[in-house]
């Protein structure tokens, strides 16, 4: 029952725009990797696990979603059909729209494809988070951490874990660039304009309380 959460309060909306948001992250994903010019820290990791496995993008991300949701347990941290539904949806569809999608080639076009990767990204990250149906796995094991320490910031911990990972991404061979860049400057402005418009009221007050703020990781 925990798994459904609110989903008996406007459950066609809320089903909708969960899926909607974590199509359209995959989507940014891919945009991303196709403009060549760099990734979030956890997308750095993903790309340096496949290059060194062999495994599909797509493969890897949901193989790392898996195993950070399995960092849950000694945290205490409960998952959503949201959260679930992340690990699996974002890596089908960053695989297929990676099949799908050339190369950027000229640097105007890969220029493009990052700032629609970013700001799509933004909304996806709003689409999914509004509909109250759990955090992604990155963010709940952010989370996790300051419930269990008290005297951490969230902001803390993200970078600590975020910089941690974009280290071991590019040491695997992920891209890191001005994309990198452009998505943590970004990121944070874009989810607080989008959460809000894309936030489900509560049920009792017909106020919007979404989850936690994201990694953004999504992420997811």
């Amino acid at each position: 029952m925990a798994l459904l959460g609110n989903l008996r309060h406007r459950p066609a909306r809320r089903l909708s725009q969960l899926y909607a948001g974590l199509v359209l992250y995959g989507i940014s994903m891919a945009l991303m990797v196709r403009s060549g010019l760099g990734l979030d820290p956890w997308d750095v990791l993903h790309q340096g696990l496949s290059e060194r496995t062999g495994l599909s993008f797509g493969t890897v991300t949901i193989a790392v979603g898996a195993l950070v949701l399995l960092l849950w347990i000694p945290l205490r941290q409960r998952p959503g059909l949201g959260t679930v539904s992340n690990v699996v949806v974002i890596g089908l569809v960053v695989d297929a729209t990676l099949a799908l999608l050339p190369d950027g080639g000229p640097l105007g076009v890969r220029i493009a494809l990052l700032i629609v990767g970013i700001v799509a990204n933004g909304a996806a990250t709003g689409l999914y988070l509004g509909a109250q149906l759990g955090p992604g796995p990155r963010d709940g094991l952010m989370t996790g951490f300051v419930a269990r320490r008290p005297g951490w910031s969230i902001r803390l911990v993200r970078t600590v874990i975020e910089v941690t990972v974009l280290a071991l991404g590019w040491l695997l061979g992920g891209t890191v660039g001005v994309g990198t860049v452009a998505y943590a400057l970004a990121i944070g402005p874009l989810a607080h304009l989008f959460i809000p418009v894309f936030a489900v009221p509560a049920a009792d007050t017909g106020t919007a309380t979404p989850d936690a703020a994201p990694d953004v990781a999504p992420a997811g």
